[in-house]
């Protein structure tokens, strides 16, 4: 049996050395068309690799995916996040859990990871080709790929890994895919608003983010929140930026952004402590005097946000400018003007119809002896390590599969 793996990232390489190890009679070539493998995995976590997340329920694992929760499901019942660790762990890769479920090698080294992977296909006797850029595929008897050097390959089955690449969604295509199109998941959010911006760097540990998005029903996200150059990052927005990156590309990233500062107290205590304030520290002023536990720069802005003044004392605080600062703390209003991009982690929402797809086996159902993982498919999650798992679960069922003669 001949096996042929087309893309060099996490699924690629999962499934070749899925196929490999399970089948060793198999001949598995992986062509990848850079000239490195593993591209992503290099710089995931900023260089440290954010292998998977320490959530081992297959059910709550699949709620991290805007688009896929429902396919992987079942998916995660046979090989979930748990399996992700103990297969690491077999290869002599310990993993750790830091205090938000990420999991990250204990070497902080995403080199880890790669020398992992590269070894195991190695050791599998997986035939690994850099440079070798697919242009077409045909589908007669068995599979014959056409590489751009002009040499033409032949196999018996087929497991494209390729991403969210156009060149790969062209080939899936060819045999028959649809492709939902794909857009921009992962990213931050462009507020056009100097004084905001003059506050890159500060970060609340928790915060709760709602998109405001026309004719929809509101999204939310609560986590960490980060001021940038350039508007609003961190987990709670970059959540928010894949729950709705269909409906925000669809209106051109144009949206309302509310936030609230301190989601663990009710409007009612907030009341009380600033009325607090007002008797206790009414001689010191409103600006540099915080009742709340926010970074005073930030408190600053949003008391000035609502037209309190730096010299304005706690005893002078009148009861419409106390209500405008409670509004302004739990539900402060900022536009969305357009997106940045999260890091080099790009992750794009689209790609192969997931009905076209059996995922007891991710054999496509268009195309029989062709297998799809990882990002080709219309899958996508949250940051945190939930993309790479999607990869490795997809590209194990894959491999466990395609060598079955």
């Amino acid at each position: 049996m001949r096996v042929i793996v087309v893309g060099g990232g996490a699924a690629g390489f999962f499934g070749a050395i899925a196929c490999a190890t399970a089948y060793p009679q198999t001949q598995v070539t992986l062509l990848e068309a850079g000239r490195q493998t593993l591209a992503k995995v290099r710089i995931s976590g900023g260089g440290r690799c954010n292998v998977t997340h320490a959530c081992f329920d297959p059910a709550a694992l699949s709620l991290h995916y805007p688009r896929g929760g429902k396919a992987l499901r079942g998916a995660f019942s046979r090989f979930q996040a748990q399996d992700t660790v103990a297969w690491y762990a077999q290869q002599g890769v310990k993993l750790k859990t830091e205090a938000d479920g990420r999991m990250f090698p204990i070497t902080d080294d995403s080199e880890t990871i790669v020398h992992c992977l590269m070894q195991a296909a190695r050791h599998a006797g997986i035939e690994v080709r850099t440079g070798a850029i697919v242009q077409a595929i045909s589908r007669a008897e068995n599979f014959e790929l056409e590489l751009k050097s002009g040499e033409r390959l032949r196999s018996d089955r087929l497991l494209l890994a390729t991403g969210s690449s156009p060149q790969g969604y062209q080939l899936v295509k060819s045999l028959g895919h649809t492709i939902e199109s794909p857009v921009p998941s992962l990213f931050t959010f462009n507020i056009a608003d100097p004084q905001l911006r003059e506050l890159a760097g500060v970060s609340v540990d928790l915060a709760q983010a709602k998109l405001l998005l026309p004719d929809q029903k509101p999204l939310e996200q609560t986590g960490a929140l980060l001021i940038t150059h350039w508007g609003m990052s961190g987990p709670a927005v970059l959540k928010l930026s894949a729950w709705g990156a269909r409906a925000l590309h669809n209106g051109q990233y144009r949206a309302k952004l509310q936030v609230n500062w301190l989601p663990q107290q009710s409007a009612d205590q907030v009341r009380s402590l600033l009325q607090n304030y007002k008797l206790t520290e009414a001689k010191k002023t409103i600006a540099a005097h915080p009742p709340v536990s926010l970074p005073r720069r930030l408190w600053q802005y949003l008391s000035d946000r609502v037209g309190i003044s730096s010299e304005t004392r706690w005893a002078d605080l009148s009861k419409a400018a106390m209500n405008s600062l409670i509004q302004e703390l739990m539900q402060g209003l900022y536009q969305v003007q357009g997106k940045g991009v999260f890091k080099d982690e790009f992750v794009t929402c689209g790609g192969v119809n997931l009905k076209e797809v059996d995922f007891k086996t991710m054999e496509s159902r268009c195309c029989p002896g062709l297998h799809l993982a990882g990002e080709i498919l219309d899958i996508d999650g949250v940051t945190g390590g939930f993309n790479f798992q999607s990869a490795w679960t997809t590209g194990w069922l894959a491999g466990q599969a395609i060598g079955k003669a």
